[in-house]
Formats: structure tokens, C-alpha cells, sequence
């Protein structure tokens, strides 16, 4: 009988709290792979739109506008990439 390394036990464990790992198809892994696209070009258009307000915010030298963008900024990138997530794992599990 073979010893399992410590990374095997570990795997094997998290298999019985996670339950069994479903096989993706391919089209699955399309859709997945279009849904990180499509949210990665959401992200770079929120980026760039909130980057030309911070920039006018610092130009002014508005430190109140600036923080308050910054914040906005990473706020929404958050959100966005939940949503992804959550569409993802949606995916995930209609297998």
C-alpha cells in the first residue's frame, strides 16, 4: 500500500467537503471563458472612464472628488467581478 503525501490527503478531503467535482464540457469552458471576456472588457471600460474623472479630480486638486472616485472605482470593480462569479458558478453548477 502507498503513502499519500500530505497534498493528497489534503485534495481528498476537500473532494468529501465539497462534494464531487463536475466535468466541465467544452462548451461549458466556452461560456466560461467568454463570460472572464466580456467582464474583463466591463472592468477596462470602468477603469478608463473612472480614470479620466480621477485625473480631472486631481488636476483640480479636489482630494474630496479624488477619494470619493477612487472609492466609486473600486467599489464597482468589485461588482462587476461578483457578478462574473456568480454567472460562472451558475454555469458551473447547470452541469
Amino acid at each position: 500500500m502507498a503513502l499519500k503525501s500530505s497534498y493528497d490527503l489534503a485534495m481528498e478531503r476537500l473532494g468529501k467537503t465539497l462534494g464531487p467535482q463536475r466535468k466541465l464540457t467544452g462548451s461549458q469552458k466556452k461560456q466560461l471563458a467568454e463570460i472572464d471576456s466580456i467582464y474583463m472588457a466591463k472592468i477596462a471600460d470602468l477603469e478608463l472612464s473612472m480614470n479620466d474623472k480621477i485625473a480631472a479630480a486631481r488636476a483640480a486638486q479636489d482630494v474630496e472628488k479624488v477619494l470619493n472616485w477612487e472609492q466609486t472605482l473600486l467599489a464597482e470593480r468589485q461588482k462587476l467581478r461578483d457578478e462574473c462569479e456568480t454567472k460562472k458558478e451558475k454555469l458551473r453548477m447547470s452541469s
